[in-house]
């Protein structure tokens, strides 16, 4: 800490000693330059693209200077961090992945996990924490040192920051990439030896209560609520997550600076309102953002926008004048020099350019679009031009440019040049000044004087692109545009290393729900502050913030729904490459208006290429479909036809997002009959994708059902939607639209069926049907092993044209069974890289060597059964 300190001063008296000075008042204009005699065209003034002066080449060395101390200051810290988390007794017991005994000191809250493991059934946790003491067998060590627990069990969901628990655990070595000392594993539950602080127990009952007051909401509204306003995801619907996510909204489910912002705005309008001075109204916002920070605890983002806030607190309080974007400077050198870490999040990397965008881009666009004065932000007015000389540009030396007098117009002439030959005259005058020159942005021009204008010149061009009457937007609007669209490009480089896509969609959806954030947000924290002393009145408050979330809700599925909303790119490195690539290509061709025409016929017929032509050639699901195998992952999810907007659901796989949209592309809307195989995650937690916004008529289940809890959870989310369950026994048939099912297995008077390896039994009493349409056949057989296939195969020897292949392709397959099938084609449903090596190569081999051809939804995506010429086709939908 000390040598970061020491280091962070140094650059900044190093960068203060290497400034240049700064010339006090305003900045005096230049003498203009005369005309010489024998010539009608001024000296050429000095333009930023000529050789900089002594002064501006100073300027730049200072900067770099600047920047090497700084990186070399980051470094310094980064390493020193690096020296104490690689060293001292927890790293080497994290290498020998030593079991101990630890006291621990939570800095986060605990997150819960989703489990994708099948056979896991407990809740589990992630939380970081700073390890204080380490007790093995023989030693006894006093450490401070950060590190990230893993755990499992209830009783960690309700442990708040700042307590000191004791628990056992194995060390392991930390997670590449991160600055913490080790990852400790623990599976038993926390011994709490402190309470959490006087202030976290405050915030965790602001936080709880507005959890309580939303309460009132439905259930996507009262999950996002407590994300907006506090950052508290625990209930977030995963579908809604993925909504803003690909709408470009994901900071609307975790606190910003924008939150910030809000708070720290209504409490300076409080203050106003109440007749405070100054300085006092700067001290309660900083006041109301740090309290708001504990409350919606120090994520990357909140930092970022805390300390810039802190910043500018003190400038208003001062007096001083306020440079947001050397605010925004001194924190992210502040910010990586004491936590290093940061550096490495992508949050905050997102904050940061965001943020940056805002600045620097965002003033400039919005007096584009609102056709504003960018010195005066005043509208100019059409056809004026003070003394035509050139608008004032930023780090730019100007020299006044005169007109030759004989194109100086007179008013009561319109602004017209009245001739054809002072027309050519005065276009020969522009064509000898450099192509970038800024005086040509003012000068009074219409279309009738550039009607006179000769056609093959390249002013005809340059002046038409200036001065044509533009569509100007009110300033209120322009900045609303504005400012998501420029936070959008600025963060583009930064999600295409992340996610590999872009979203154009964003800026349309950020502007949609602009409106309803700074409601949802001063709403709920009203409720959170009002909730733990009086609870009715913050219920009342949380349900017009529930219509403003339910808004942001709504925006954000129907921006997905949109066309090209989300357009895949290369990740990486690559994906960067081509992006730049593409701006470098984009810029001449927009700003020339024949390149901008052709490339707008280029897109349109693209677009209409996507939206038209290939739904007709290639439409999805194919026509006279049967069954769709949908690519969720690893796990299993399918639906069965049942005639128009009707589908037989058999499992829900592991993920709801991908459950649901699979559904809507098939167009599924109503399930009569839902057919839950077995209770492994991988089959059944995707089933809130099913039921969301469709009718579900009843729910087949296994009759036996080993491991309680995920029964119980299963019937316990069946019973909240009113939907019956049932057990089905062999030979019980059902008939919906084209498709007849037939239950095969397992007999509810027979025990369980046990295996070789964890979660056998349960793999072993999947329900296993048979499904018959006119043209053949399929056996959907669950996640039979080879006992249950050998015992089926003794029961009912069954044939089928397809096979849904047992258990993800796993080694446990009975060549006898599938032999018997006489199959034609094996469908597996698999993850592409999963932790279980699915499909097993031997069983490839064996599918190959008994004629099936495989298809897998790892590498073909969503897989479809087809009726076609009185027989069926797999058809595969494409990664």
């Amino acid at each position: 800490m000390i040598v970061a300190t020491s280091t962070a001063l140094a650059a900044a008296a190093t960068a203060w000693l290497t400034r240049t000075p700064a010339t006090s008042g305003k900045q005096s204009r230049p003498t203009p330059t005369t005309t010489s005699p024998n010539s009608a065209l001024p000296s050429p003034p000095r333009f930023a693209s000529d050789p900089p002066s002594p002064s501006g080449r100073a300027g730049w060395r200072n900067i770099l200077l600047a920047t090497l101390i700084c990186t070399a200051a980051a470094s310094a810290s980064t390493a020193l961090r690096i020296h104490a988390l690689t060293t001292g007794p927890t790293a080497d017991l994290a290498g020998k992945n030593a079991f101990i005994t630890a006291h621990i000191t939570l800095t986060d809250d605990p997150k819960r996990r989703s489990n994708r493991n099948a056979r896991f059934t407990q809740e589990s946790y992630v939380v970081s924490a700073n390890l204080k003491l380490i007790q093995t067998p023989t030693t006894r060590q006093a450490v401070n040192i950060p590190i990230t627990v893993f755990a499992t069990g209830q009783a960690w969901s309700t442990l708040l920051p700042t307590q000191d628990v004791e628990v056992t655990g194995r060390l392991a070595r930390p997670t590449p990439g991160t600055l913490e000392a080790a990852t400790l594993l623990v599976r038993s539950p926390p011994r709490v030896l402190t309470p959490p602080s006087t202030l976290h127990t405050a915030a965790g009952a602001l936080r709880s209560g507005l959890r309580s007051a939303a309460d009132v909401l439905p259930p996507d509204q009262r999950g996002l609520l407590p994300g907006l306003v506090v950052g508290d995801v625990s209930r977030m619907d995963p579908q809604v997550t993925s909504d803003l996510r690909e709408a470009g909204l994901s900071h609307l489910n975790a606190v910003s600076g924008a939150n910030l912002a809000i708070v720290a705005g209504a409490v300076l309008a409080l203050s106003r309102l109440i007749g405070l001075s100054l300085p006092v109204r700067a001290g309660f916002a900083a006041v109301a953002m740090l309290a708001f920070t504990v409350v919606a605890r120090p994520s990357p983002s909140v930092l970022r926008a805390l300390l810039m806030g802190l910043a500018a607190a003190i400038a208003m309080g001062t007096g001083r004048s306020k440079d947001g974007f050397a605010a925004l400077s001194a924190t992210v050198l502040f910010l990586v020099l004491f936590a290093p870490d940061l550096a490495r999040s992508y949050g905050f990397a997102l904050s940061v350019t965001a943020t940056a965008g805002i600045l620097l881009l965002a003033p400039h666009w919005r007096d584009k679009l609102s056709g504003a004065n960018q010195e005066t932000g005043l509208p100019e007015k059409p056809g004026h031009t003070p003394d035509l000389e050139q608008p004032r540009l930023p780090g730019v030396e100007h020299e006044h440019v005169p007109v030759p007098e004989q194109f100086r117009i007179p008013r009561q002439e319109g602004n017209r040049i009245p001739g054809r030959a002072q027309a050519r005259e005065y276009s020969e005058f522009c064509d000898q000044l450099p192509p970038d020159r800024p005086s040509l942005d003012r000068l009074p021009l219409g279309r009738e004087s550039l009607d006179r204008l000769p056609r093959d010149g390249p002013s005809r061009d340059r002046l038409t692109r200036y001065h044509l009457p533009r569509f100007r937007l009110p300033r209120w609007l322009a900045e609303a545009v504005a400012v998501p669209a420029a936070a959008q490009v600025a963060v583009t480089p930064v999600l295409v290393l992340m996610a590999g896509q872009l979203t154009p969609v964003a800026v349309i959806a950020n502007l949609l729900v602009a409106p309803a954030v700074a409601p949802a947000t001063l709403l709920g924290f009203g409720a959170a502050l009002v909730a733990p002393v009086w609870p009715d009145a913050a219920r009342l408050l949380v349900i017009p913030a529930g219509y403003a979330v339910g808004w942001i809700i709504m925006v954000a599925g129907w921006a997905v729904n949109l066309p090209f909303a989300t357009v895949p790119w290369p990740a990486g490195l690559p994906g960067l490459g081509l992006l730049l690539l593409t701006v470098i290509v984009a810029i001449p061709v927009l700003r020339h208006r024949g390149w901008r025409a052709i490339a707008l016929m280029a897109a349109a017929a693209a677009l209409v290429s996507v939206l038209v032509v290939r739904p007709i050639v290639g439409p999805w699901p194919p026509k006279g479909w049967l069954m769709v195998m949908c690519d969720v992952g690893q796990g299993d999810g399918l639906v069965i036809s049942g005639g128009q907007g009707r589908g037989v659901v058999v499992d829900a796989g592991p993920d709801p997002v991908a459950m649901d949209r699979c559904l809507r592309r098939v167009g599924v809307q109503d399930v009569p009959l839902l057919v839950l195989t077995h209770p492994h995650a991988d089959h059944v937690d995707g089933l809130p994708g099913v039921l969301r916004d469709r009718r579900v008529g009843a729910a087949v289940v296994s009759p036996h059902r080993p491991g309680s809890r995920s029964g119980a959870r299963i019937s316990a989310t069946l019973a909240r939607h009113r939907i019956p369950e049932w057990t089905a026994p062999p030979g019980t048939r059902w008939r919906f639209g084209p498709s007849e099912l037939t239950v095969l297995a397992p007999d509810p008077a027979d025990s369980e069926m046990n295996g070789q390896g964890e979660g056998s039994a349960i793999n072993n009493s999947s329900v296993v049907l048979h499904v018959r349409w006119r043209s053949g056949s399929i056996l959907l057989s669950g996640d039979l092993e080879t006992e249950a296939q050998d015992d089926l195969l003794r029961r009912f020897p069954v044939r089928a044209d397809l096979l849904k292949t047992p258990h993800h392709g796993s080694n446990r397959q009975s060549p006898a069974f599938l032999a018997s099938l006489g199959a034609r084609a094996a469908l597996i449903s698999v993850g592409a890289d999963n932790d279980y090596g699915h499909p097993a190569t031997s069983t490839l081999g064996l599918l190959r060597s008994l004629g099936l051809t495989v298809y897998r939804t790892d590498q073909s995506g969503d897989l479809a059964v087809v009726e076609r010429e009185g027989g069926m086709v797999v058809v595969p939908r494409g990664p």
